[in-house]
């Protein structure tokens, strides 16, 4: 498994009351931001049992997913939900994705 995973595990920390405060707005936006957050971290640790096209396949969901949820904080705080992510969420969040753009191209 790829040792980006705890990182990944920190941000979902990181990440909950915020995801809490956006439901108090707008529900489904909240439970797609939770199914990204979910799905890196999943993905990543199911790649790690694969090899090949496959593990690629799990890095490439969860890069997609990583992106998806920053992009969910980042729509969030235009409708004024949220304040914007903190730039100490941003440059995990740039971590985990630049570590999975990686690994998914082996």
């Amino acid at each position: 498994m790829l040792r980006i995973h705890e990182t990944i595990l920190e941000l979902i920390r990181d990440v909950a009351p915020i995801a809490t405060a956006i439901g108090r707005h707008d529900a489904d936006l909240a439970r797609q931001l939770r199914r990204a957050m979910s799905s890196v971290p999943l993905n990543v640790s199911e790649g790690g049992a694969q090899r090949g096209a496959r593990r690629n396949s799990h890095y490439s969901i969860a890069l997609g997913s990583a992106r998806e949820a920053l992009s969910a904080l980042r729509t969030a705080a235009a409708w004024g939900y949220v304040a914007e992510p903190s730039a100490d969420i941003v440059d995990r969040f740039d971590k985990v994705t630049a570590t999975l753009y990686v690994n998914a191209r082996r």
